[in-house]
């Protein structure tokens, strides 16, 4: 069967087919992907309210456990992404259902960290306390930016008695507007090395924070969208699931060619457009080595990037969108390295093809 332009019917509706039309539910992390600190990424709002017309549900799944589900829908829809309470998904109700399968109800768990962990033990029917001297049976440790040194020896003197140390992530690090600083897995450690204990981790990539974002949203079909590596991309590989990575956050072109098989995403997009992107447009895999108008190659352990004579579509390197063009690159980039081998390729051909693609970086 072919249309008016005869083109085959069925390949004109698999070019219409998107992510956001592929896919039930949106896994989405925040911090990186959504907004950075205070301010929204450019394009996620436009982005997200046409996934939701798409007919695809949005669920705001972070490591951060420091606020409530309704304080980050609230900032969500202040900064213009709409949202609700029942769609934001922390690492604190993780870390809560995690100790709640293992403590009797009403029982006491010293919280280092904020609001959100206190919240999310209360909804399990556990009873958040401050102190070693209040008798708690379990410690559960998360991000805030309130802790300090100490919440950090009440902690270690906890897990030194042998109490259950659950944490609600091992994130090192977080994106601010001002820059990479400290996380949750920083702080930890240091309770890790004055206790010489190791915690229970409820977050990305653990498999309990994706049991929990599925309980929470019924998907059946889930995507994953976030920006590291560590722990959004491992944690949709370990769940089984498919993932797009978008490079709006801390991932940098290099540590995405370098990645192992278990960092690796199923689709890579520059932003959070790309849920309006058809699958085989934004597709990454070892040896898919062609991507937009560009096509990559390793030859004597260098990698090789070029742009293909044939495509007049996106030539040219006035392209109107430097961007998208730069993730075409790295995408073509990305199936020739992981094909080679990363242990094949000279890393210094890597930042010399990085530093000479506009947008790729």
């Amino acid at each position: 069967m072919v249309d008016v332009n005869g083109r085959e019917a069925t390949a004109q509706s698999s070019v219409r087919t998107t992510l956001a039309q592929m896919y039930d539910v949106a896994l989405l992390d925040l911090d990186g992907v959504v907004y950075v600190g205070s301010k929204p990424v450019e394009h996620a709002a436009d982005a997200l309210h046409g996934a939701r017309a798409d007919g695809m549900r949005l669920a705001f799944v972070t490591n951060n456990a420091s606020r409530p589900p309704f304080v980050v829908a609230e900032h969500l829809t202040e900064i213009g992404v709409t949202a609700f309470d029942n769609e934001v998904i922390t690492s604190a109700q993780a870390a809560a259902r995690l100790l709640a399968e293992r403590l009797p109800e009403g029982s006491r768990v010293l919280v280092v960290g904020g609001e959100g962990l206190a919240v999310a033990l209360r909804e399990q029917g556990l009873t958040p306390v401050l102190s070693l001297e209040e008798a708690p049976e379990a410690v559960v440790q998360g991000f805030a930016p309130t802790v300090d040194w100490r919440a950090l020896a009440e902690a270690t003197y906890a897990v030194r008695q042998g109490l259950l140390w659950v944490a609600s992530n091992l994130d090192r690090t977080i994106p601010t507007a001002r820059g990479i600083a400290p996380g949750n897995g920083t702080l930890v450690e240091a309770v890790r090395v004055a206790s010489g204990r190791d915690p229970i981790a409820a977050g990305k990539p653990e498999p309990p924070m994706h049991r929990e974002a599925v309980l929470r949203t019924g998907a059946d079909r889930p995507l994953v969208v976030g920006d590291r590596l560590d722990t959004d991309i491992e944690g949709a590989c370990r769940g089984g699931v498919d993932s797009l990575l978008v490079m709006t956050g801390v991932c940098t072109p290099e540590e995405l060619l370098f990645a192992p098989p278990e960092h690796r995403p199923t689709y890579l997009g520059g932003d959070l457009r790309a849920l309006h992107e058809p699958p085989d447009r934004l597709a990454v895999a070892a040896g898919s080595t062609r991507s937009g108008s560009w096509e990559a190659a390793v030859e004597d352990a260098a990698l090789k990037l070029r742009r293909r004579s044939d495509d007049a579509e996106h030539g040219g390197a006035d392209h109107e969108d430097a961007g998208r063009d730069g993730v075409d690159a790295l995408r073509a980039a990305c199936g020739a390295v992981w094909a080679a081998g990363t242990e094949h390729v000279d890393r210094g051909s890597v930042a010399e093809v990085i530093a000479g693609v506009g947008g790729m970086h």
